[in-house]
This record gives C-alpha cells, sequence and structure tokens, in this order.
C-alpha cells in the first residue's frame, strides 16, 4: 500500500490520521463537522497508523485484526464467564462428596441431578478449568490481549517517542485546550517556562516552538494491566501441566501398611497411624438445634500420619526401603508440608470394614460347626481360597459397597467395603460339583436352596479411613507476579495523567493548546500556575463551548 506524504513533507504510513511531524490532520478528522463548527481532532494513539486498520490482505492479516478488535475481546471473556457460572450450577468433579468420590462422574450428575445433570457431564463442565474448550477460550483471550496490546503501544510508543516540538497550527487550534494571545514579551516566555519545570514538566524547545510534557509513563498503564493478565492466564493454562500442578486425593486407612501417594512417581508413601475424631458436647448451646438434627457435630478430625521416601531397590522388583521424613498430624486448615507438597485434610469414613472372616457348615447341622474358616481382606480380596479341609472357594462376585440399582441388580455403589457383599462359588472336598451362595450383613441366601453347604460370617474388624488430599502448586508464584503487575498498571494509569502543553509563537504573541489523556480539570491548574504572573491568556474548553 502507498504512503501519505504530508504537506510539510513528511511521509507517514498508510492509515495515518494525522502527521507524524507536524499534527495536520490527514485522513478521518475532517476540519468541520455537520454544522460547519470547527471539529476538535481525535487524538487517539495521536492519530498514529494502526497495523490492523492497515493492512487487511493475507490471512495473518485477517486474523491480527480479528484479534485486535476490543469487541472480540469482550464476547470471549463474557463467554468464558458465562461457562465459568454454568460450571458452579453442579459441583466440580473433584467436589463430589466423599462418599460418591469413586462413582463414575457420569453415573453420579445423572443420578443426582436428572437430565440436566447428565447434560452438565456430557459438555465437559464436570471439569470445566481443565476441558479442553475452556483452556482453548482462556488461550485466545491471552491471544486477544497480546494483539491488542501491540496493536496500540507500538504505534503509539513511537509517536510519544519522536514528539516535535513544532506543530502545525490547524493542530494546536483543534485542540480541547487552547487560547490565542497576541502580545507577549520574552520574559513572560521565560516566566512560563520556569513555571512549568517547576511543576515537573519536561521542556522541549524547537525554533521557537515549545513543548512541555509530564507523566508519560501513565500512558503505559493499560498494557502493564495487560501484561499482568497475560501472565495470570498462562499461569492457568499451565496448571493443566503435571510441573506446575497435582492434587490427588487419597484414602488412608488406619494401620495399614504404607500406601505410595499418586502422582509423586512412587517416590513418597504415607501411613495412617491414627485416626481422631472429637465432637462437640450435647451441653453446649451453640450446637444443641443442629446435634438435635444431625446427631453429631464433629470439632476436629485429624490423621497422625507418617510420610516415607521411597530408597534406591538393592535388587529388581525388590521393595524399596522406606525412610519417614514427616511425623505429624493433619488437622482441617491445619496441614502438613514435606519437599513441595501439602497434605490436607479433605474428609472421613468411620468404621470401615478391614477383613471378614467366614466359616463353612453344613446346612443340616443345628448347631453350625465350622469346617473350616478363611479371612477375606477386603482392600484386596483374593480370586479364590483353598482350605486345609479340601475346600475351595471362588469369590465369583464382589461388591464393596453393595446395593440393588433400579432394576434390582446387585451393584456397588463406591469402592469401599462399607457394605460389602460376595458371591461365593463353593467347591467340597474332592468334588467339581459347585454350589453358590449370596453372603454379606445380615444376608445369606442359597442361589438354588438345594447347598448341602452353608457360608456365613464368622467375625470381621473395622478401622476408619481418612480422606487426605495431596498437592502442590507451583504456578502459585506467577498468578502473584500477574496481580503484582495488574495493581502496578492500575495505579500507574489510574494516579496519573499524561499532560502536554505545546507553545506555537506568531509575529508578535502566541498560540497555547494542551491535551491530556484524562482529568482535564488537573491541566487546567496546570496552565494557571504556569501563566501565573504573565499576561498570557488562559487556554478555553472548546468542547464545553461547543456544548453551550
Amino acid at each position: 500500500m502507498r504512503e501519505i506524504k504530508c504537506e510539510c513533507g513528511h511521509v507517514n504510513p498508510v492509515g495515518t490520521v494525522l502527521c507524524e511531524a507536524c499534527g495536520r490532520p490527514i485522513e478521518g478528522n475532517q476540519h468541520l463537522d455537520g454544522n460547519n463548527n470547527k471539529k476538535l481532532l481525535n487524538m487517539r494513539y495521536d492519530g498514529t497508523a494502526r497495523r490492523s486498520q492497515t493492512y487487511n490482505k493475507s490471512i495473518i492479516d485477517k486474523i491480527w485484526s480479528f484479534f485486535s478488535s476490543v469487541k472480540v475481546g469482550v464476547w470471549l471473556i463474557v463467554i468464558a464467564l458465562v461457562a465459568s457460572m454454568v460450571g458452579t450450577i453442579f459441583p466440580q468433579e473433584m467436589y463430589i462428596p466423599a462418599n460418591a468420590i469413586s462413582r463414575n462422574p457420569s453415573i453420579y450428575y445423572e443420578d443426582q441431578y436428572g437430565i440436566f445433570g447428565l447434560i452438565f457431564y456430557q459438555l465437559g463442565f464436570h471439569n470445566l478449568y481443565t476441558s479442553w474448550w475452556y483452556l482453548v477460550i482462556i488461550a485466545l483471550i491471552g491471544i486477544s490481549l497480546v494483539i491488542c496490546s501491540l496493536d496500540r503501544f507500538i504505534p503509539l510508543f513511537k509517536a510519544l517517542r519522536h514528539q516535535k516540538a513544532k506543530k502545525h497550527i490547524s493542530f494546536l487550534s483543534r485542540q480541547r485546550l487552547y487560547s490565542e494571545t497576541k502580545v507577549v514579551s520574552n520574559e513572560e516566555i521565560n516566566l512560563l517556562k520556569t513555571n512549568l519545570k517547576k511543576q515537573r514538566f519536561k521542556i522541549k524547545v524547537e525554533n521557537g516552538h515549545l513543548l512541555a510534557e509530564k507523566n508519560r509513563f501513565s500512558r503505559w498503564g493499560p498494557y502493564v494491566n495487560h501484561i499482568g493478565l497475560i501472565i495470570i492466564l498462562l499461569a492457568a493454562i499451565l496448571r493443566v501441566l503435571p510441573f506446575f500442578y497435582m492434587e490427588e486425593y487419597v484414602w488412608v486407612r488406619e494401620e495399614q501398611k504404607p500406601i505410595v501417594i499418586p502422582g509423586t512417581k512412587g517416590q513418597y508413601y504415607i501411613e495412617n497411624k491414627d485416626f481422631i475424631l472429637e465432637t462437640h458436647s450435647e451441653e453446649d448451646d451453640r450446637f444443641e438445634a443442629a446435634i438435635a438434627q444431625e446427631g453429631m457435630i464433629p470439632s476436629n478430625f485429624q490423621t497422625d500420619i507418617v510420610v516415607y521416601q521411597s530408597g534406591e531397590k538393592s535388587v529388581p522388583g525388590a521393595e524399596a526401603e522406606l525412610e519417614p521424613i514427616l511425623d505429624d498430624s493433619v488437622r482441617m486448615n491445619k496441614p502438613a508440608k514435606f519437599d513441595k507438597y501439602t497434605v490436607y485434610q479433605s474428609g472421613y469414613q468411620l468404621n470401615e470394614f478391614t477383613s471378614m472372616t467366614f466359616k463353612i457348615h453344613e446346612t443340616s447341622d443345628s448347631e453350625e460347626v465350622a469346617l473350616d474358616t478363611f479371612t477375606v481382606d477386603l482392600a484386596a480380596p483374593e480370586p479364590e481360597y483353598n482350605l486345609e479341609n479340601g475346600f475351595r472357594v471362588v469369590v465369583d462376585k464382589y461388591y464393596p459397597d453393595y446395593y440393588l440399582d433400579n432394576n434390582g441388580i446387585p451393584a456397588s455403589e463406591t469402592n469401599f467395603p462399607r457394605n460389602p457383599a460376595y458371591v461365593f462359588i463353593v467347591y467340597p472336598p474332592n468334588s467339581d460339583v459347585a454350589e453358590v451362595s449370596f453372603v454379606g450383613i445380615g444376608r445369606n441366601i442359597d442361589a438354588t436352596g438345594e447347598n448341602n453347604y452353608k457360608l456365613g460370617i464368622e467375625d470381621f474388624e473395622m478401622h476408619d479411613v481418612s480422606g487426605l488430599t495431596v498437592k502442590y502448586d507451583r504456578s502459585l508464584p506467577l498468578f502473584g507476579l500477574g496481580a503484582a503487575i495488574f495493581m502496578i498498571g492500575v495505579i500507574q494509569g489510574m494516579y496519573w495523567q499524561h499532560r502536554r502543553i505545546w507553545i506555537h509563537p506568531t509575529e508578535n504573541g502566541i498560540l497555547m493548546a494542551g491535551h491530556t489523556n484524562k482529568n482535564w480539570f488537573g491541566i487546567k491548574k496546570d496552565i494557571e500556575n504556569a501563566i501565573e504572573g504573565t499576561n498570557i491568556t488562559m487556554v478555553e474548553d472548546q468542547q464545553e463551548l461547543d456544548e453551550k
């Protein structure tokens, strides 16, 4: 595209509104409005050419133009906000109640919230902040911020960096603040300069023309805001990477051998030495109504944990030696820390079954004398048990948390042994004829009614289970840095204003014009203080005059 040559001889890029050298209007700033009145200049970005409004031929130009639009950025933010609001209608997957945490999310949402819950799950709102489409929206907002900033910052920076004191009369006369003084002495001009310097204006002189400027840095406040927002968005996106963020929920049973902490690649193990639950007294008047309704109100629940670090394995396949590195108590709002990880007390389950001992006896035996017994570890039941009396018991079905679904079919509500039930296949000694039995708490069903042997629960052990959240977050420093930079930009643009005053000498007097990006009252006071003690005419607000 061809460049535009101003009457002053300066060659401007296509799309320029005000000449970069003299400020003479080139295009888009006609001298008169519809009523033939003098029209004030559009000083946005100092009339410089922006790339998005200059080039529109290649696909890159079109993409740049699209994302440089403020409307596009606003709509992307609106979409992200609406999605975030929809994501709060039902709990996120990580906040599903502890007694259902292991269930398939699609089952949970549909069971709890019906068709709306199923739609919520299928659209990915159950894991909103890590879903690919939400992260794409966040990334597009970041791209829009970057392109919007570059599209405006670069031309504005160039325009303000290479300002000239000498400006065309039409540039001055069409500023909002303007005045003409017929006669001015050199002493008065020198006093004007001195007063401006006292107010911390930087003075630039060019052939008698003067430019007084201060607080230019405030113009970069919005762009500093954008840098802070971009860092915050980047931190949000980086949280999907395991290096930056990890959060795992683990159930740890009392007095169970140490288990590996998920997400640590087998480097750390955790053990639950004891779980302690304390409740508010029924005599406490503050909780009398709540206790009457709920039956029990916890005042504290904590887990005494030991964290181990795995050592090197001396023999391939052998268990690594565990070295204790932390012995601490985890309470609500009082996490424990080790290495880069933090352990939070997040939930608990009382009286969960640890193991169950079953006995086999003849159905005709009224005294139910055990012919043999076997014990099932409910955390890891074996598929088959070969007993000393010659019996062989196969675990055909295992329902850790037994219930009947809507179709009357046995199922497990969770993966935790809270209400265990089994389908056992029993092979008597020296026989290949199997008998099927269904055994659970308060249930002992002979599937055929012709069994010669019966299974029953002889004994069981129970324990408490603590739900712990183990996490680390390396993105927090980035969030903090982004927030700090954003606040610097807010302060930078809010408490300072970019103010400029131009002095144009005439035959015996001067023309004066002033401009600021905001706070016109403030620059008027600066000009009033600068001309104090002189006969220079005070500037008039031409916008107010036009409105009158």
